[in-house]
């Protein structure tokens, strides 16, 4: 398995550590429920070092990855970032992926750590055969911490008094003495709550960690890290995203520049329109249990009256809700909300109910 340059602090921390795509990580330190409570009330901080970081510059970059990418590039100005899909012919997802413009032809892209691999071979088979852009793969250089709460800048400001905080999907450069290489802070995240995302080298993490947790941060594990997302809805690459299933189907239609003109060819469009006109067949849809009952996990098979019509990709108790909730693709026909289904739970049958997402409503 793979380390952080985290992981003495987290065994000192009591963490019970797991593997995750391949990299030793916690899953938590004290308990899922009051790590959640501790990013949904006051302020947490993740691990995340395990994700890829991927940088492409050159005088064709921006034209290139507006081919590689299913969001348009240019809506883009230095210091901006976006959610966006890279996908193959067939409009399948091959990762999801955060991209920060660090310049007019110099980008930041932050990769799933299981398709780090994959994304790479595919970006490398199709780099323009004139050199005019440069593919890097850095992730061995970078760590990354996850910060993440309503009160995540004021516990920030305390250690970074001078600065001005970027606004929401905005990077800020950050060059402090106190460190020995660059800062990136991006104010992004994946609980749904205000909060940033710090880049920075192996060297200075552990300083880092250990500062924030001195100033009232909660460290927290990858259980939380899932409840968090799937109470907001946000698909997890590998269950809910993956290479036989498209963004139409995912309901990601609004992350797909289909009808932007300024948007041009880019890999999967031509399927992705033929399937629009064609109409989807099926959809991932969020389900919630009617009344009290076990965890929902992934797999668990869905039922309409005696007919088998899926399984989760996604479940977990909601500990903000204090029942299940799930995410499944789902028959057109079962997708409205307020159907009524069943969830079978270990030879058990619970009833469940299509809802609007995200779960979890302020």
């Amino acid at each position: 398995m793979k380390h952080t340059p985290l992981e003495l602090a987290h065994l000192q921390a009591g963490a019970r550590m797991v593997n995750f795509a391949g990299w030793s990580l916690p899953i938590q330190y004290t308990s899922i429920q009051k790590e959640h409570d501790a990013v949904r009330k006051d302020v947490g901080i993740f691990d995340i070092s395990h994700m890829g970081e991927i940088m492409v510059e050159g005088e064709g970059a921006a034209s290139w990855l507006e081919m590689m990418l299913s969001n348009r590039v240019g809506k883009l100005t230095t210091g901006c970032s976006q959610y966006t899909l890279m996908l193959n012919e067939e409009g399948g997802v091959i990762d999801d992926l955060i991209l920060y413009a660090r310049g007019d032809q110099k980008f930041f892209l932050v990769v799933n750590a299981g398709q780090r691999e994959e994304d790479m071979l595919w970006l490398t088979k199709h780099l323009p055969e004139d050199q005019s852009v440069f593919l890097e793969d850095q992730s061995d250089s970078w760590a990354a911490l996850a910060l993440q709460g309503p009160k995540s800048e004021e516990l920030l400001e305390k250690i970074f008094p001078s600065i001005n905080f970027p606004k929401r999907n905005h990077l800020l450069e950050i060059n402090d003495a106190r460190f020995a290489h660059l800062l990136l802070l991006a104010r992004t995240g994946y609980t749904g709550e205000d909060g940033f995302e710090i880049f920075l080298s192996h060297h200075d993490a552990p300083h880092l960690w250990q500062q924030f947790l001195a100033a009232g941060a909660k460290p927290s594990g990858l259980g939380a890290r899932d409840t968090l997302r799937l109470e907001m809805g946000y698909p997890l690459y590998g269950s809910d995203l993956l290479l036989t299933r498209t963004p139409l189907e995912a309901n990601l239609q609004r992350f797909l520049s289909l009808e932007d003109p300024l948007k041009g060819n880019f890999y999967g469009r031509e399927a992705l329109q033929k399937q629009q006109a064609d109409g989807i067949s099926s959809r991932l849809t969020p389900l919630q249990l009617i009344k009290e009952g076990p965890p929902l996990r992934a797999h668990y098979s869905i039922y309409a009256e005696e007919q088998l019509i899926g399984k989760t990709s996604s479940g977990s108790l909601s500990p903000s809700l204090g029942v299940g909730i799930a995410l499944a693709y789902l028959p057109l026909e079962y997708t409205q909300v307020g159907t009524t289904l069943q969830i079978e739970i270990r030879n058990k049958r619970y009833k469940a109910t299509v809802v609007t997402l995200p779960f979890y409503k302020k």
